[in-house]
C-alpha cells in the first residue's frame, strides 16, 4: 500500500511576533555564551557571590581560597576566567590581586538573556 504525503505551505505566521526586539546576531551569541559559560561553574558562582557580598566591594585573592576550599592557583584560574568574561575586574597591589564586580556586568548579562 502506498502512502502519499501532502505538502502544505503556510504563507502567514501562525502567531503574531511577541517582541519587536532583534534576535542575537552570531557575534553577540558567541560573546554571551562565553560569559554564561564562565559563570556556569559552581565555584565561579560562589566566587562572584562572595565578592558581591563583600562590604568593601572587593576581595583579595588570598581571602578567597578558604571559602571555596581550593588552592590559590585553582582559585586564580577561576578568577581569570571571570575577568576574561567581563564579570570581574582585577587590580594588582604589590604581590596580591584584588577582585571586584565590573559595574553593570551581571545586569548586562541578565538583560541580554531576558532580551529587555
Amino acid at each position: 500500500m502506498a502512502v502519499t504525503l501532502l505538502e502544505t505551505t503556510v504563507s502567514d505566521a501562525c502567531c503574531a511576533p511577541t517582541s519587536s526586539r532583534e534576535p542575537l546576531g552570531a557575534s553577540q551569541a558567541d560573546s554571551l555564551a562565553h560569559a554564561l559559560k564562565a559563570i556556569a561553574d559552581p565555584t565561579r558562582l560562589r566566587l562572584v557571590s562572595i565578592i558581591a557580598a563583600s562590604t568593601e566591594g572587593e576581595v583579595c585573592v588570598c581571602d578567597l581560597t578558604d571559602p571555596v576550599g581550593l588552592s590559590q592557583p585553582t582559585v586564580s584560574h577561576h578568577l581569570k576566567v571571570l575577568v576574561d568574561a567581563g564579570i570581574l575586574s582585577r587590580e594588582k597591589r604589590g604581590t596580591w590581586a584584588y577582585y571586584s564586580l565590573v559595574p553593570g556586568g551581571l545586569s548586562s548579562l541578565a538583560t541580554q538573556v531576558a532580551g529587555v
